[in-house]
């Protein structure tokens, strides 16, 4: 049987009656996780990996090619469609065009790509700036040419709203729905009013977004399906679990010089294995190296 290519897939889940929910992973590891849990296609982005990466704030630090190599080895892990932040492109329509290229390559299932300048910050953060709707216009349409397989997804997104406003913001999103891609993502629609109000101005595909440097905002699953969005992405949730985690093991072994306070906290060993695919690993070595005779 003939593989479904990953981004094929996402747009099935996306054409679907339910909400597809999108996991935030921010390394292979987590993507096994969110896979075993049982997630159908995850979401990964420049937050998760700048701070992985680098143990740093978002402030457009990495290049396309960091975030190539990170995004395909979360692709190659997770076996599920991944769709993957872009930042802006990083740089003009050329790097734009080469980035779709190296994405494609490393197995994502699709990507989004902002309108915010370069360097970029998270998109909560203050100080932000948006680039003139032309010119993100010109990165959108290399960013459709550059496309190898018409099946990768393609998200604009748009920073709009938190710079210029409510308006401004659905009237560059919609621009941008205008010239092909196949979804929008308004950042910073973070209630279940402003999204509805974004998703009955803009047809298509809309992604939703919960991320804790929002603060809270009353968006849920739930209320990003009745609000109209076919995806809701919760991109840093799974990241900052994994380094409270950390912390709190790191601190009780260097307070108790032991982990006997925390063992009950730790996966267990055999778990690990199985996450990992020790067994899996294992008996492909011992068929590739068995001997003749």
């Amino acid at each position: 049987m003939t593989p479904i290519h990953p981004g094929s897939r996402l747009r099935e889940l996306l054409g679907q009656p339910e909400i597809l929910v999108l996991p935030g992973v921010h390394d292979a590891l987590s993507a096994r996780l969110a896979t075993r849990t049982g997630f159908d296609a995850l979401a990964s982005g420049g937050n998760a990996a700048t701070g992985t990466l680098l143990g740093a704030p978002d402030m457009g630090q990495l290049g396309m090619r960091d975030f190539a190599d990170h995004y395909a080895r979360i692709a190659a892990a997770s076996g599920v469609p991944v769709l993957a932040d872009a930042d802006t492109g990083f740089g003009g329509v050329h790097n734009v065009a080469q980035t779709v290229r190296s994405f494609e390559r490393a197995g994502l299932a699709g990507l989004f790509i902002e309108d915010q300048v370069t360097p970029k910050r998270c998109g909560y953060l203050a100080g932000k700036a948006v680039i003139p709707v032309a010119d993100q216009i010109a990165k959108l349409r290399a960013a459709l040419d550059a496309r190898r397989d018409p099946a990768f997804v393609l998200c604009a997104r748009t920073d709009a709203l938190a710079v210029e406003g409510i308006d401004a913001a659905i009237d560059r999103a919609g621009r941008y729905q205008q010239e092909g891609v196949d979804m929008v993502f308004v950042q910073g629609a973070d209630t279940p009013e402003t999204l509805a109000r974004v998703c009955k101005a803009i047809p298509g595909f809309h992604l939703a977004n919960v991320s804790q440097a929002a603060g809270a905002t009353n968006l849920t699953v739930d209320t990003a399906q009745a609000a109209g969005a076919a995806a809701v992405m919760f991109p840093i949730a799974a990241l900052l679990a994994a380094a409270a985690a950390m912390q709190h093991v790191l601190q009780a072994l260097h307070r108790d010089r032991s982990l006997a306070g925390v063992a009950s906290v730790l996966m267990p060993m055999a778990h690990y294995n199985e996450v990992t695919d020790l067994p899996g690993v294992q008996a492909d070595e011992d068929r590739w190296t068995l001997q003749p005779g």
